[in-house]
């Protein structure tokens, strides 16, 4: 019986380049969501289309009341949709969530795909997980691509399914960080997304319920809230490097294979 033949140092380079190679996933979603959409609200503040974050004067006094003092108006409070409200930075604010929701869809398919590698066991619940992260991303496709300042019922419907979708998201993540270890980090990822995790639920919480209230000072909260979410979600989502550098083109081969023993089961 003949022994199979030993990879070359080659080979073994160019499974390690491939390996290494998908951690542009979770980092291209990070930083496209990152730069995407700080850069919008650059451009909106420096248009004048928002008031600034950090100045909490302006929030103190109602422009229907006291015009005579510096205010922001209801309609300029910096939450992210708000600065991707007017033109020109609502066709960057359309392209970066168009581009996010894209890369998130691919980062929730190829994380299925690990799942289902390491551990077939847990497939229902990465199912499930998978189900949510396309949900929220089309929630925010919707939000992205309605404009809050013409079509609101659209836009806030969506941001909202994304928003509360993110959580559930994240939950089952976290859940199956502990549940299918797919790096040697994850004794120390799984606390770390704990903590993600519990900022993004009660952040979300406390975001809908400040964006529901009239008065302008809580609405500038709700918008640090909005920001707060997003920056979290990014981090979060940076975290996967740590899987994805585990991560193959063969593993993508499951999926087929998945469908292949599916194929066969309703034939039979």
């Amino acid at each position: 019986m003949e022994a199979a033949p030993a990879s070359s140092p080659q080979d073994r380079d160019i499974f390690s380049q491939d390996m290494v190679c998908w951690i542009v996933v979770p980092i291209t979603l990070s930083a496209v969501s990152f730069f995407g959409t700080w850069t919008v609200y650059g451009l909106a503040l420096s248009f004048g289309h928002v008031c600034s974050l950090s100045n909490w004067n302006w929030y103190r006094n109602s422009c229907e009341l006291n015009v005579s003092e510096e205010c922001c108006p209801l309609d300029s409070v910096p939450t992210i949709s708000t600065s991707g409200k007017n033109s020109p930075e609502n066709s960057l604010f359309s392209a970066t969530i168009n581009a996010g929701s894209f890369v998130f869809i691919v980062f929730c398919i190829f994380h299925h795909a690990h799942i289902l590698e390491k551990s077939s066991c847990q497939a229902f619940l990465s199912k499930i997980a998978l189900g949510f992260g396309c949900v929220a991303a089309l929630g925010a496709f919707v939000a992205g691509n309605c404009n809050p300042g013409s079509l609101q019922l659209l836009h806030y419907l969506g941001a909202a399914v994304s928003f509360v979708c993110l959580c559930f998201y994240c939950l089952l993540l976290t859940v199956l960080t502990n549940r299918v270890p797919l790096t040697n980090w994850a004794h120390l990822l799984h606390p770390s997304r704990c903590v993600a995790t519990s900022v993004q639920v009660i952040v979300t919480i406390f975001y809908c319920i400040f964006f529901a209230q009239e008065s302008y000072y809580f609405h500038h909260l709700s918008a640090v809230f909005e920001w707060t979410l997003s920056i979290n979600l990014e981090l979060f989502e940076l975290s996967f490097i740590f899987e994805f550098y585990n991560f193959s083109s063969s593993t993508l081969s499951i999926l087929l294979e998945k469908k292949d023993e599916e194929k066969s089961l309703i034939l039979s």
